[in-house]
């Protein structure tokens, strides 16, 4: 008898290990799915935000671009701004997105991202604002001011994608 009870608690003892095994392999197995999928998700809003970046700062280059001649046409440039309007509107929609899926570092480059993106537009209300007018006193001013904003936010979009790239590849 003593060997059928020794042979019963091996045998509970080894099905014991074997569901134990079998739950820490599955947890595991669970958890680097969740890690993928995060991972996926956290891509598309960062190509997301990225992308209507690239649109949005197009679409403002060709209102700097309405801007140019000394006697700008104002119907060509207010339609240039509503489109910029719109695609601003898509990056705040984008944003929104990476604000929710993270990480804190991700929140951080997007506010960078977006104080740049708005001190560059500022100058561009301006400009708007003085061809109405017909002002042409703070033109290249303006025109300068705009182009090293430009670079401030090609510096930032820059640190967005890096710290993007840096929280994509980081192992959980």
């Amino acid at each position: 008898m003593d060997a059928e009870v020794a042979a019963l608690i091996g045998a509970a003892v080894g099905s014991l290990a074997t569901l134990g095994a079998a739950f820490v392999t599955g947890r595991a197995a669970a958890r680097s799915q969740y890690d993928q999928w995060r991972r996926q998700h956290r891509r598309d809003a960062y190509v997301a935000y990225l992308g209507a970046l690239h649109d949005r700062d197009i679409a403002l280059d060709a209102v700097f671009e309405a801007l140019r001649p000394q006697r700008p046409d104002l119907a060509a440039v207010d339609e240039r701004v509503a489109t910029f309007v719109g695609l601003a509107r898509e990056v705040h929609r984008a944003a929104e997105v990476v604000l929710v899926e993270g990480p804190p570092v991700m929140v951080a480059e997007v506010d960078r991202v977006g104080r740049a993106s708005g001190e560059r537009a500022e100058v561009m209300r301006r400009m708007v604002a003085d061809a109405r007018a017909g002002d042409t006193t703070h033109k290249a001013v303006h025109t300068a001011l705009a182009a090293r904003r430009d670079e401030a936010l090609h510096q930032s979009v820059k640190g967005l994608r890096a710290a993007a790239a840096r929280v994509l590849d980081a192992p959980r």
